[in-house]
């Protein structure tokens, strides 16, 4: 930088300066004070000494009259010529929500970056995580360092029950996991419309725990049985919607936002999944009866339901987990004879029951029939909590539907499904 007083004062840039508008950390900038009350716009004045080969410069002309000018930051004019006698270049870098081998995304920023695979096992239907390692992340603690862990949610729907998390790292802003966490009960439905929120925070054990920043990746960019490999740029939380505030701001179409208003209060909250097993066993024939000796057993045709397993229930206890079990009804029942229930599994929130229950009935019957399957928490001495259920008819909508047209079309094959468990189980035929 060359600096030359007299009456008149000249100052030129000789390396290039820049500001990035992202939410990386500033580059330092000089800061440069002089005193300018007797510069004017048009004085000619003393020139650098190379002004063509400093890339950027700034004029006294451009800070007396650009103050308030639309280029006193830009770079380049409307015809892309230099403005006069130059000025700071404004370098842009918005979304950082990308990732970063993306020429849209900086290498660069103030919450740190994080790398991690995603992989959709669709026979199985589970979804792994392979968290990675993490680097240049926030300190966050006096010593200037962190303690980082990841913890991963389902979008929408983010509760304790679908939260994973990985171990935590001591004294470290480059930490690194290589830990897989996996999601079980995954449906092809949730893989285009659910988004995997990973958080990263600092763990205090005297104080709660802060949070670094997140990165949220939409799970149909990922494709069924092929591992996807992201390093994204750890981001700030949006803000969450205040619904008074958004009403007191659309008070002129209230009519709309209670339409939004009920439907948030309509809609249903995921509770875990459940997976199901169906399958119709058709009557025995008589060759078949004989090649079974002609003794006792199953002489009629029915339903058997399999109740395999729940995953990522909602922890009803205060101790963070449920006593699950799970009641079965095929209604209408009027002689209230079809309800079967599963062992009660302690303290878990992914119990395995693996039972199965046989309804006699023929498939004409089973047709106009409702399966309604729920779980619940067992509670000693007081009422058993709800946890959530689901509802199998020709009535029913989505993978329950496809699930029970599957039994009915295909007489002897088992059929398994995952199931989402809601807070609201569906308006079945009749009720006890």
């Amino acid at each position: 930088m060359t600096v030359r007083r007299g009456k008149k004062l000249s100052i030129s840039i000789q390396e290039h300066m820049a500001i990035d508008v992202c939410p990386g950390p500033i580059r330092p900038i000089r800061q440069i004070s002089a005193y300018f009350p007797r510069l004017s716009p048009t004085s000619p004045g003393p020139i650098s000494p190379n002004p063509v080969s400093s890339p950027l410069a700034l004029s006294p002309g451009s800070v007396a009259s650009g103050m308030g000018g639309a280029h006193l930051l830009s770079p380049l004019l409307a015809h892309g010529r230099p403005a006069g006698g130059g000025s700071l270049s404004l370098t842009s870098s918005v979304d950082t929500s990308v990732e970063i081998n993306s020429s849209d995304s900086d290498d660069c920023t103030a919450l740190g970056t994080l790398e991690f695979e995603l992989r959709y096992e669709q026979s199985s239907s589970e979804l792994h995580c392979t968290v990675l390692r993490a680097k240049g992340l926030k300190p966050m603690d006096f010593n200037g360092l962190a303690d980082p862990y990841v913890k991963l949610h389902l979008l929408p729907g983010a509760c304790k029950a679908n939260k994973l998390k990985t171990k935590t790292i001591r004294n470290s802003l480059n930490p690194v996991w290589n830990e897989r966490l996996t999601y079980v009960g995954i449906t092809e439905e949730d893989m285009h419309r659910k988004t995997l929120r990973l958080t990263v925070c600092d763990e205090d054990k005297l104080t709660h725990n802060e949070l670094i920043g997140e990165s949220r990746v939409p799970l149909k960019r990922v494709k069924p049985d092929q591992t996807k490999h992201f390093h994204t740029c750890l981001e700030h939380p949006p803000p969450l919607p205040s619904p008074t505030a958004m009403g007191e701001a659309l008070r002129g179409i209230s009519c709309y936002l209670r339409e939004w208003e009920n439907e948030q209060l309509h809609s249903l909250e995921e509770r875990g999944r459940l997976l199901l097993s169906l399958q119709f066993l058709p009557p025995l024939s008589v060759e078949d009866k004989d090649a079974e000796g002609g003794g006792e057993g199953r002489r009629s045709g029915g339903l058997c339901v399999g109740v395999k397993r729940c995953a990522h229930l909602a922890a009803m206890d205060v101790n963070g987990f449920s006593d699950p079990y799970v009641k079965i009804y095929l209604k209408p029942d009027i002689q209230k004879k079809s309800k079967h229930k599963t062992a009660v599994i302690k303290k878990t929130l992914n119990p395995e029951f693996n039972e199965e229950f046989f309804y006699e009935i023929s498939l004409s019957e089973l047709a106009n029939k409702t399966l309604e399957v729920t779980v619940w928490d067992y509670d000693l001495g007081r009422s058993n909590d709800f946890i959530g259920g689901v509802c199998l008819s020709c009535h029913s909508q989505g993978d329950a539907l496809r699930h029970w047209m599957d039994c009915l079309k295909n007489k002897g094959r088992r059929v398994e499904r995952w199931h989402i468990l809601t807070n609201e189980l569906p308006r079945s035929v009749s009720h006890d």
